[in-house]
């Protein structure tokens, strides 16, 4: 008896230990932001030290957007898949001719929109490889037939295309932009995106993952990244991780984030995406991350940046993707009941009922929000125009989608 209750002392002293140290952090970090070399630290902590890690991570969500948790319900338009870089974990990319390679027309594009649109979609992500009429002749000539000279040109009149003729608002994703095409596409857009993925110029060396990709030099990324800030843009970016980068590469590249939100205030969204192996990329043989690095990884972003949405796609941490809940996102981004990942196709994106029912286990409340997150509609809403019209329209009285979710 006195054994068994020196044991259970022992536990319940532990117990109030590991409470402490979870409140005593959870305090601390709502007082001050999070440090680079704090981050570091958390970034590597010890498995026993992840629970007190997350457990911060989840009050500081709560601090921001309490119960709630969102998500896209979108179409996923792949413009065209022809690119000019050369990722080493990418099966999007094409090169004219090979099987799979195609540019969507405009026909195309109308028949997916109208298709989501009927599934109570809200959304139209463009995704589109990297300027490749630069690289093929064939693609310029694509164009040509088409009535355009640039793959920019056409994203731009798609764009326009479907906010005139559908509900649905775009969301381009078409890689770097100039100044001036980050002005042309939000008159038809009311957010933009791009992923920095890392600010590591070591992945940039012979071998590595950004090899033979000149458009994912990170000082390019950051440059458009904040002349979307200088125009007040709605900007989505995040990181890429497991791809060779190192856990303090993924703490700069979270810093690089927060400090042009700090000055800009336009980051409505940053993705944390797990890189997932794949049997035709050059990184087939690459090791994915653990559960712990992804949670420490999407954890870390919160505590650096508790007032902005985290977002971590749920089919890249399937089948358990609710624990990514604990870590502090507060959004599960795009899912589209009609079209496929065409980034990570052997991934599939959750049934919407699923996702509901995962989400609200964990005690949330699941919401169907627009491409532009609910605290940046006025700002797009502001502006004159179809696009300020068609936005009014899909939004509630919250920001929220007006459609039910």
């Amino acid at each position: 008896m006195l054994t068994r209750k020196n044991s259970r002392t022992n536990e319940s002293n532990s117990f109030i230990e590991e409470s402490s140290l979870r409140t005593s952090l959870s305090a601390k970090l709502a007082e001050n932001p999070l440090s680079q070399t704090s981050a570091y630290s958390l970034i590597g902590c010890s498995d026993e030290a992840l629970g007190e890690v997350l457990a911060a991570a989840h009050a500081a969500k709560e601090r921001f957007k309490p119960r709630v948790i969102t998500y896209s319900r979108k179409v996923f338009l792949p413009l065209t898949n022809l690119c000019r870089d050369y990722c080493g974990y990418c099966t999007f990319r094409r090169d004219p001719g090979q099987p799979g390679a195609h540019t969507m027309t405009p026909d195309e594009v109308l028949q997916v929109a109208r298709a989501g649109e009927k599934l109570g979609c809200t959304e139209a992500l463009f995704s589109l490889g990297d300027k490749p009429e630069l690289a093929f002749p064939q693609m310029r000539a694509d164009l040509h037939r088409l009535g355009y000279s640039s793959t920019l040109q056409y994203l731009e009149a798609m764009c326009e295309l479907v906010l005139r003729e559908t509900t649905l608002l775009p969301h381009p994703n078409p890689g770097l932009l100039s100044a001036e095409w980050l002005k042309r596409l939000a008159v038809y857009s009311p957010s933009i995106g791009l992923m920095l993925e890392t600010t590591s110029n070591d992945l940039m060396s012979p071998s590595r993952a950004h090899d033979n990709a000149p458009d994912k030099l990170p000082s390019k990324r950051l440059k458009t990244i904040e002349d979307a800030g200088r125009f007040g843009i709605p900007f989505t970016t995040g990181l890429l991780i497991g791809i060779g980068e190192t856990p303090n590469d993924r703490v700069d590249t979270l810093i690089a984030i927060r400090n042009l939100h700090r000055r800009y205030g336009h980051i409505q969204e940053v993705i944390v995406q797990n890189f997932r192996v794949k049997p035709t990329i050059p990184m087939k043989s690459w090791p994915e991350l653990s559960r712990g690095e992804m949670l420490r990884a999407v954890a870390v972003a919160r505590l650096l940046m508790p007032d902005v949405n985290i977002q971590a796609p749920p089919n890249l941490s399937a089948p358990n993707y609710e624990e990514l809940l604990e870590a502090g996102i507060n959004d599960w981004g795009g899912i589209s009941p009609l079209t496929p990942d065409f980034i990570n196709p052997e991934a599939p994106w959750p049934h919407l009922e699923q996702l509901r029912s995962r989400t609200e286990s964990k005690g949330y409340i699941l919401k169907q929000r627009l491409p532009v997150y609910p605290e940046f509609v006025d700002r797009v809403s502001d502006h004159h125009g179809l696009l300020a019209q068609r936005l009014l329209a899909s939004a509630d009285e919250d920001g929220h989608a007006r459609r039910a979710a």
